[in-house]
């Protein structure tokens, strides 16, 4: 299959291969140099994939240089004794694999920084090789960042950054006729919502880092898909738009000119989001909200606190509906408008802090503080730098959890390479780092991924053996023709990973060594039959590993981190409730729970689509599962707050006291529990099964029964605006229940099978 990047990979590595192997094994004359600046060479150029601006892929080739250096001498010091190997290899391994959930160019960087580990503890070689090794690593990490800058293709995140435009312009063109009563056809903004989840979907990790400018436009790819549900609701006819308030359509309009301003910062352009015009907006809408739903002077509550009995509930109740609807629009364009600011390095202080609070769900922190900085400069980088540290610290801290797919992995594959160095090690093989590469080439996150792809990385091998004792006959071991196939078998492997076959990239890797320890020491085919073994060996150390450690994979922790998501998210949305009402005291503090099981629910579900074979559970079940989850932390998000919105308002006042609006206040709380009820069901439904003790049972959980979507349709509406704007969430909320209970019903009856089943 033809690809740029993978052709372009190719012509890197190309080049520069063989010619520093020329360079440092003819020119300079070490074989350790030789070794490790070919072999550095493939770690820089082929197994790490870098993406992001020149400056990005600068960082990142140096960071994987100075790692590797320090991973190359550990690993030569602890190369002398068999058990020290294997104990070190363990922290070690696992911190590496682990270092991964720092960013995309971090888990780029994993399997080429493990190359210079695993190379040197199962090579022979004491301390005194560490500088001739460590010369050989730094002229291939010269070589190839100098080649990776010069030849790159357009990055990953460029796309995602055009993606995210594209949907912001469909979803302002969107706003914009409704504010204007249009009725529209949603075709393009759902296909462009599409367009956007694909390309952020597209890798096994996160395509952003923790950067504040990578979290920034991971949280505008959040908020599109959230804004594109929202339109989707609010313009698909159900509600007539003929009714919209002159304020509220002035709202909607306020937020589509947000998001054409944000779409416009998306594309590298000038604009500058007119905040202060959207919250007058907001604060006009909700004055209006006010009028219309105040009761007629010298009437309207009725001695025992139920209806109105003045016929007005049903008209309050379409401006409330229409008026909800454009609030959380507006609110959700604002969010997008500011983290698109700093996705693209041009936010404020004070919105950077406020950004860094809403993406790590925090209510009292450094990034609040930076906020209220006095204006100063060094002041400013300071706690920006601080908070940035505290950020990353916060993400990393979340993922020591076992469930995380980040530190599962971790520790499957550090248990898989310290097995795999006291084999190698132990055994006496000759080139026995082979091991050592063969786990770790084949080291997938469920043991039947291992054990395909281990049967395709011997057969590859194999493949390999026999082509390449095939070309050695044929060619003869002699300096001149070697040097003549050893670009082109450098060619052939690197154009190889990601648009062949496994197997085919394991046989043409082999070729290359072939060749390459022919041109060391001319042994012929010999060199062909230890690395089938030495392979073989590492397979089935993987394997081992596979089944003894998560047999499952990724598939179970999807479950079980999308169990999490609807319990805190149910947490969430009572808290939000009861604070908006007034009924709590302080801020709900279960914001950060709820945002870290998403977090954890994100790179799982990438885990889990990244492995290979046959998928247990449905992709559009899962699909809608996980959208419910966002769709549920979102609403108690923009409930908590209501409170507040819009600031300074005189719809912020408390919540008057009546025995109309309490009854009012005890519907919407009692709707709230029956939602989070709900949600902890599913997450019964979806989660680990529990354990049976008769042995006639199945252990299966029952799947909870929709919500009544029209619960709340038949009470009577709140006068106070921010009572109507909750009964509004609550009521969109329950209205997609019933979609959730099929697809739980089926992940439920998947997760009961057996791992092999």
């Amino acid at each position: 299959m033809w690809s740029v990047p993978a052709a372009m990979r190719a012509a890197r590595a190309t080049i520069v291969v063989p010619a520093l192997f020329a360079l440092t094994y003819k020119g300079v004359g070490n074989l350790q140099v030789a070794l490790f600046a070919a072999f550095g060479g493939f770690a820089t150029l082929v197994l790490a994939g870098f993406g992001g601006t020149r400056r990005d892929k600068l960082v990142a080739h140096l960071g994987l240089a100075v790692a590797g250096s320090v991973l190359l001498t550990i690993g030569t010091v602890v190369s002398g004794t068999a058990w020290i190997a294997a104990l070190v290899t363990i922290p070690v391994a696992f911190a590496v694999f682990f270092a991964g959930v720092i960013g995309p160019n971090a888990a780029a960087g994993v399997t080429a920084a493990l190359l210079a580990y695993v190379l040197p503890v199962a090579s022979a070689g004491g301390a005194a090789t560490i500088p001739d090794r460590l010369a050989g690593w730094w002229m291939a990490s010269a070589a190839g960042t100098a080649a990776v800058l010069l030849l790159s293709p357009r990055s990953a995140g460029d796309r995602l950054r055009a993606s995210a435009a594209a949907l912001a312009g469909e979803l302002a063109t969107c706003i914009e006729n409704g504010s204007r009563g249009q009725v529209m056809n949603l075709e393009a903004m759902l296909a462009a919502k599409h367009a956007l989840v694909n390309t952020f979907s597209a890798t096994p990790f996160r395509p952003t880092g923790l950067a504040t400018a990578d979290q920034g436009l991971n949280y505008v790819v959040q908020l599109l898909e959230w804004c594109g549900a929202l339109v989707a609701d609010t313009f698909d006819g159900h509600l007539d738009l003929a009714r919209t308030s002159a304020a509220d359509r002035e709202l909607l309009a306020a937020a589509a000119r947000a998001m054409r301003d944000a779409a416009t910062v998306l594309h590298g352009g000038d604009a500058a989001p007119d905040l202060a015009a959207l919250e007058m907006a907001r604060s006009a809408s909700a004055a209006n909200m006010r009028e219309t739903s105040d009761p007629p002077a010298g009437g309207g509550e009725t001695g025992d606190g139920g209806e109105t009995g003045d016929g007005a509930d049903t008209g309050a109740g379409v401006t409330a509906a229409l008026a909800v609807h454009a609030q959380t629009i507006a609110v959700a364009a604002r969010n997008v408008a500011e983290d698109a600011l700093i996705a693209s390095r041009r936010a404020s202080p004070a919105t950077i802090a406020t950004g860094r609070r809403q993406w790590y769900g925090e209510t009292d922190s450094i990034a609040v503080r930076a906020g209220a900085a006095d204006g100063t400069t060094v002041r400013h980088r300071a706690e920006r730098g601080l908070a940035g540290l505290l950020g990353a610290t916060s993400v990393v801290m979340r993922h020591a959890s076992l469930r995380s797919v980040w530190f599962l992995n971790s520790a499957r594959g550090a248990a898989a390479l310290a097995a795999a160095v006291a084999v190698a090690d132990l055994s006496g093989l000759q080139h026995a780092f082979w091991v050592v590469l063969g786990t770790l080439s084949v080291l997938r996150t469920n043991a039947s991924a291992t054990g395909a792809t281990a049967m395709r990385a011997l057969a590859g091998t194999a493949v390999g053996f026999v082509v390449g004792a095939a070309l050695l006959l044929a060619i003869g071991t002699g300096e001149t023709s070697l040097w003549v196939a050893l670009p082109v078998a450098v060619l052939i492997a690197s154009y190889a990973p990601g648009t062949a076959p496994f197997a085919v990239g394991q046989a043409a890797f082999t070729v290359t060594v072939l060749v390459l320890f022919n041109l060391l020491v001319p042994v012929g085919w010999k060199v062909g039959v230890l690395r089938v073994e030495d392979v073989a060996l590492g397979c089935a150390v993987s394997l081992a590993v596979g089944v003894l450690f998560w047999p499952r994979g990724a598939g179970s922790v999807v479950g079980d981190d999308l169990a999490d998501a609807f319990r805190a998210g149910g947490a969430y949305l009572i808290q939000s409730v009861d604070w908006v009402l007034g009924e709590r005291g302080i801020a709900p503090d279960t914001a950060a729970a709820a945002v870290t099981a998403g977090i954890r629910l994100d790179d799982a579900l990438r885990g889990f689509l990244a492995e290979q074979g046959a998928k247990r559970m449905n992709r559009a079940d899962l699909s809608v599962l996980v959208m419910a989850s966002l769709r549920l932390r979102l609403t108690a998000h923009t409930l908590s707050g209501l409170r507040h919105i819009p600031s300074g308002s005189p719809n912020d006042r408390p919540v008057p006291r009546s025995r109309y609006d309490d009854g009012i206040r005890a519907e919407l709380r009692g709707a709230a529990c029956d939602l989070a009820r709900f949600y902890g069901q599913l997450a019964a439904a979806v989660g680990r099964p529990a354990r049976v003790a008769d042995p006639g049972e199945t252990g299966s959980a029952a799947v909870p029964v929709a919500l009544p979507p029209g619960a709340l349709a038949a009470e009577p509406v709140a006068r106070h605006p921010r009572l109507m704007w909750v009964r509004e969430h609550l009521y969109h909320l329950g209205e997609h229940t019933e979609a959730l209970t099929g697809p739980a019903g089926r992940l439920s009856e998947v997760r009961r099978r057996p791992w092999w089943r």
